[in-house]
């Protein structure tokens, strides 16, 4: 499927991503990489500012969107599920596995980037969008879209979300334990604070998977209110360990200890941290 956005919609776009990368510069030492990285995490134009970032009304299961549709219709949610089903390149279907019902939700991506579904064993994805009942007609329509109808008949008029955000879900240990292939990608991760070691640095507890070590994050908001024990909800880009490096792209300050056990490790650099409402069965 394609999108349909005209040339000036794109220019339009490029300019308002150069704006949001000018204003956030004050935290930014490095060049390149740095701009590189805020690209990653940065919402499209017509994402929801607060789209990636869940809060404590907006978490909510697959369950609850299926059954309560109607009192949900055009709120902003987040949830979190192990995608179902692809459709087409920008459909998947996603279902609570806690959930007998045969109802599953209609993602449609409509944040203009591509998205790479995992596969087989590989992570959950979290989604954060509108509830809406999905109309192929209006969704091609308000979200330059060409659907084949053929594809959509079973969910005309069910439960969908037209999500604004999508990121990989990976548990803390699932992303130490094979890092390689989620740097550079934007994730949100969910976990307990295993240990706060210092006003930008935290690590989250990896859950007693074999072979995996506590995740380090680091987090551009020092006042954010991170303990140990406290369950959170992070957003960011995962990248290798390099203090030089990391204290360079960012207006971090890092503890010498950290080095000696973290070094070419991964950290996740994150652009939000929030106390976490996901429901236990979501996560």
């Amino acid at each position: 499927m394609v999108n349909r956005h005209n040339d000036s919609q794109l220019k339009e776009c490029k300019h308002t991503h150069t704006d949001s990368i000018g204003k956030r510069a004050w935290n930014i030492r490095g060049g390149a990489i740095a701009l590189a990285l805020l690209a990653l995490v940065l919402p499209t134009c017509n994402s929801d500012p607060n789209a990636g970032g869940p809060t404590g009304a907006s978490n909510v299961t697959t369950e609850k969107v299926a059954e309560e549709t109607n009192e949900l219709i055009g709120e902003t949610v987040t949830v979190r599920s192990e995608p179902v089903k692809k459709i087409a390149a920008s459909t998947f279907t996603i279902k609570d596995d806690d959930f007998f019902n045969d109802d599953e939700i209609l993602v449609v991506n409509s944040t203009g980037q591509p998205f790479v579904l995992p596969e087989g064993e590989e992570p959950a994805v979290q989604v954060t969008g509108k509830v809406a009942k999905f109309v192929l007609a209006d969704v091609e329509r308000d979200y330059g879209l060409d659907l084949d109808p053929n594809l959509y008949v079973e969910y005309e008029n069910k439960p969908a979300i037209i999500a604004q955000s999508i990121a990989l879900a990976p548990e803390p240990g699932e992303i130490t334990k094979n890092p390689s292939q989620y740097y550079g990608k934007r994730l949100a991760v969910t976990g307990e604070v295993a240990e706060v070691v210092g006003p930008t640095a935290f690590k989250l507890d990896e859950d007693e998977l074999l072979g995996a070590t506590d995740l380090l994050v680091l987090t551009q908001q020092p006042k954010a209110k991170v303990e140990d024990g406290k369950t959170v909800a992070v957003t960011g880009v995962l990248r290798p360990f390099v203090v030089s490096e990391v204290e360079r792209d960012f207006d971090l300050d890092l503890s010498p200890e950290l080095e000696v056990e973290y070094e070419n490790k991964p950290v996740l650099v994150t652009e939000a941290v929030y106390p976490s409402a996901i429901p236990d069965a979501a996560k």
